[in-house]
């Protein structure tokens, strides 16, 4: 009996060994699928902001498409169960704000809509950040709408002809 509880111990440290090794190891190629999928949202999100800053509403529509698509296929790693159910409700309602962008051509209307996508952006950019990128939160004080850009300098997506250097960093990523 005693051997019998001997070799059932050894077995079940062997295999707990086992778990935590391969949860401690992750593939390289899976960092840097991950990695990529970042980027990629991140990129969409400042190409999104940059096509409001220079007004080009078809470019707008292209690019939240494409933020669109890359957060659909995004996995939230290392959350427990109520910041997963908030980081996945707050991702769908940034692809719902997305998805509208898409359905106008009116650069006004797409303004409007991104500057409640920026807020709920932020509050996943860490989540969402590319390791080499640094993101910038920032608000114009006259109108209190936020952006997130790569760059401290300020070119607001939202008033690009009357203020396009108004505004301010609040944090930084």
């Amino acid at each position: 009996m005693k051997k019998l509880l001997v070799a059932a111990l050894i077995c079940l440290s062997s295999l707990a060994q086992a778990q935590l090794t391969s949860k401690q190891e992750v593939a390289p190629e899976l960092v840097e699928k991950r990695e990529a999928q970042k980027k990629e949202i991140t990129n969409n999100y400042l190409a999104l902001k940059n096509s409001l800053v220079v007004s080009d509403s078809l470019a707008v529509v292209a690019n939240a498409a494409a933020l669109q698509n890359s957060l659909k296929n995004f996995k939230f790693k290392k959350l427990n169960l109520d910041q997963m159910n908030h980081a996945t409700t707050t991702r769908k309602e940034i692809i719902d704000l997305a998805a509208q962008v898409t359905t106008t051509k009116n650069i006004n209307k797409q303004r409007k809509i991104v500057e409640l996508l920026s807020v709920k952006f932020w509050d996943l950019a860490p989540k969402f950040k590319a390791a080499d990128t640094p993101l910038h939160l920032q608000v114009c004080p006259m109108t209190g709408a936020m952006w997130i850009s790569d760059s401290k300098e300020i070119k607001n997506p939202y008033y690009p002809k009357n203020m396009l250097t108004c505004g301010e960093v609040k944090a930084s990523l």
